[in-house]
């Protein structure tokens, strides 16, 4: 079967990921699945008028209801769609976008939701159509990295402890965009970490959105933390520090956040500071 698969396709981005593992999915499975940045279509005739090239496609899928299902909405095929939390936590609210998604899911032959709480917010929130939404969690597959050391992974994120496996890490992946804004943890997390030393969190993902990037620099620079290229002194010493090497922020202490870019070099964070300097950021 040949398969169009719609979805927006932005660099370093969950859905960009998500479309690419379905796609091989189905190609492993024998089938040919042409992948499409929904942003390459300015209305649904563009997307019709592919469908309909010889030899012509047999079905189509799109991520997002709104993004990408509304542009499948003249195709003449059999197709189904996936939700996005952006479709149940945002287009939902603006009533244009919420009619154009009941018309993409009234038409669709299935609609597939990531978890069954999706699923009940989608129910309550557009035409009834529970009957052809199916829960499929999302799954993928990890590989062992033998050149991967954790220890030094840590210490590149300025987080020395000789015995690291009494940590307790907790890994945020996620873009610097405005609807992943991981600020909104800094400040309980910082609170969390006061209570116990060993609660570590790391951020990890690219520099998506510049003006919110400028933000959250602008937000670590006035709890404590050190801008670019500069060394602590006095009792900024006491607070975690900043080490930007290329595109790479690293949040030292508490909150390490790594935002794209390759490499980091190591500092060790003095481990004879009162209780009230490692909180400094709270």
């Amino acid at each position: 079967m040949k398969l169009l698969f719609l979805a927006c396709l932005s660099p370093k981005t969950g859905n960009r990921t998500t479309a690419e593992r379905i796609r091989s999915h189905i190609e492993s499975a024998g089938h040919t699945c042409e992948l499409r940045d929904a942003g390459e279509f300015q209305s649904p005739a563009d997307v019709a008028n592919l469908v309909s090239q010889n030899p012509p496609f047999e079905g189509a899928l799109a991520i997002h209801l709104f993004r990408a299902g509304r542009l499948l909405l003249d195709i003449q095929v059999p197709f189904g769609v996936i939700f996005g939390g952006t479709d149940i936590n945002e287009d939902v609210k603006v009533e244009q976008k919420r009619a154009v998604m009941e018309q993409v899911l009234l038409k669709a032959r299935f609609a597939v939701a990531f978890t069954d709480k999706l699923k009940e917010e989608a129910a309550l929130s557009l035409v009834s159509q529970s009957s052809k939404i199916y829960v499929q969690p999302q799954g993928f597959k990890t590989e062992v990295s033998k050149k991967f050391c954790w220890t030094e992974f840590l210490r590149s994120s300025g987080v020395e402890r000789e015995h690291v496996d009494e940590l307790r890490v907790f890994l945020l992946v996620c873009g610097l965009r405005r609807v992943k804004d991981p600020l909104y943890l800094l400040e309980v997390f910082s609170e969390w970490h006061c209570e116990n030393l060993l609660n570590i969190l790391v951020i990890i993902g690219p520099k998506i959105d510049p003006v919110l990037t400028v933000e959250v620099e602008a937000v670590i620079k006035s709890r404590g933390f050190l801008g670019p290229g500069e060394e602590p002194t006095g009792a900024s010493r006491c607070h975690e520090k900043v080490l930007r090497c290329g595109q790479q922020l690293c949040l030292r202490g508490h909150v390490s956040s790594h935002l794209g870019g390759h490499g980091s070099r190591g500092a060790r964070v003095g481990q004879g500071h009162s209780r009230k300097c490692s909180c400094g950021a709270a």
